[in-house]
Formats: C-alpha cells, structure tokens, sequence
C-alpha cells in the first residue's frame, strides 16, 4: 500500500510567499509549548502553511484562527482541519485582513519573511489584544528588536518592541531547520506585554518621531529634524540635539513622544 504524501510533501513551498515551512521537531515543541501556556482564550496563527502547528495547537481545544495568503495552503488547511469545530480559517494578508474581536490572543507563527516586519508592527500599532506572541524572524530581524542603545542593530523597531513588551529569544534556528533552507539563519522570540506599555495613539505618534529621529543614523537629531523641530524645542522635550538617535533609550524616545504629542502636535501627520 502506498502511504498519502505528507502535509509537507503536498504542499510546495512559495518563495513569492516568503514560505520556509518550519521541520525542526525540537523548535516545533518549543513554540507551541510557549503559545500554550499563556491564559488566552484564543489562538491567533499567522502562516500556517501546512499546518505543522495547527495540528498541535488545536489539541488543546482553544479556538484558533489561522490566517495565510496561499490559496494552495488554504486548500490544505481545509482539507485537513475544517471538521473541527475550533479551527477558522482567514485567507488573506495578515499584514491587514480583519480580525474577528474578542479577548485576548496568544498569537504564533512562523512568520513569512518578506513580511514579519510589517505584520508584527500591526500586531504592536493597532490595539489587536495579544496576551503574548511567540514568532519567528529572520536572526537579523530578532537581533534589531532586541537591540541596545548605542548598536548598530538599536532602531525603531527595537523602541516599539522593548515599550509595549519584554522579549526574550527562545531558540536559535540554522537553515536545515526549515524546509527549502533559507540562506540565513532564524530565532523564536517571545512577546509578554508590559503593563505600562504606551496606547495605541502613542505607539504610532512614537514611530512617527523614530522614523524621523532614524532618518539618517550619523546625522544628529538637530539635521534630521532641521525645517521642523529647532534645537531649543528638541531640548525642551528630552531630546539632546547634538545627539545621535540610536544612543538615546526607549525609556527617553516615549518621554520626548509624550512631550511632542502637548507642545508640538504639529509635528504628526493628521
């Protein structure tokens, strides 16, 4: 008897689709282990693909959305999980397909590559509720939100991500881990919201005043807001401006964003 192909071997991984289908079994238990023990009520994964997760996070019996862009794999997903009543299934872009409300999420994923930036800035910028996130990045990416004032990898993405949670790396994943092997090599991080994290108004004012301040990493903060912002008015708001802005903290950029937001909300596109 010939035995049906695996869920792996069915589908064909898309490189149009940022697909690296994830097949180490170690890495497999540890981020689904992670997901599971948060409290949430529901799961929220993102790129399923052919499932290598799902299967093990509707074990335990939580509702779970899944939400993947590739019909092939939506086809799948289907095939393989539609008779159970806690699987939904949304097939469209992450980066911006309505999320049905509700409590709080414990969002998983092995994120695409081409769009694990964008999709974890929804996740921090849009008041999606998450009770904690366990994804996949490209090491690259996972260093930048992890990064320290004063890095080359420090930037607004590190700002946002160190506000609104603590991050800690769960593993450290070489290509052979994946399959086809990427040429670079990836880490698991983990998300737990702070509880003084900035709103959601906050966050976007705040990456309004990073992606300014990053514009240009060896201009100081005085060029990079020259025609907007004079020196005076920077110091006013906690910001020096004859410094660079990878070397100021998370901590001071909310402060100053804070600031901006009363004295100078001329500054944020309406």
């Amino acid at each position: 008897m010939v035995q049906d192909p695996s869920p792996l071997q069915r589908l064909r991984p898309k490189r149009a689709f940022g697909q690296n289908f994830l097949v180490n079994e170690g890495a497999i238990r540890t981020i689904v282990d992670a997901a599971l023990a948060s409290p949430a009520p529901r799961l929220l994964e993102i790129g399923p693909g052919p499932g290598v997760l799902t299967e093990r996070l509707l074990a335990d019996g939580r509702p779970l959305w899944a939400v993947d862009l590739d019909p092939e794999a939506c086809a799948l997903l289907r095939e393989r999980f539609a008779a159970r009543p806690s699987f939904h299934l949304l097939e469209g872009d992450a980066v911006r397909i309505g999320l049905p409300e509700g409590p709080p999420w414990s969002v998983v994923g092995n994120l695409p590559y081409n769009a694990a930036t964008p999709i974890l800035a929804r996740m921090l910028t849009e008041g999606v509720p998450w009770e904690r996130m366990v994804l996949m990045f490209q090491l690259e990416v996972a260093q930048k939100l992890m990064g320290e004032p004063g890095t080359k990898a420090y930037g607004p993405l590190s700002v946002l991500a160190q506000l609104c949670a603590r991050l800690t790396r769960l593993a450290k994943l070489g290509p052979g881990s994946f399959r086809p092997a990427p040429k670079v090599d990836s880490a698991v991080v983990l998300f737990e919201p702070r509880a003084e994290a900035p709103t959601p108004s906050e966050r976007k004012a705040l990456l309004a005043v990073l992606h300014r301040s990053f514009a240009h990493r060896r201009k100081t903060l005085a060029n990079n807001w020259q025609g907007v912002l004079s020196g005076e008015a920077l110091s006013e708001v906690g910001l020096a401006s004859a410094l660079r802005a990878e070397v100021i903290t998370p901590s001071a950029w909310l402060s100053a964003t804070r600031s901006l937001l009363i004295h100078h909300p001329e500054v944020f596109p309406t």
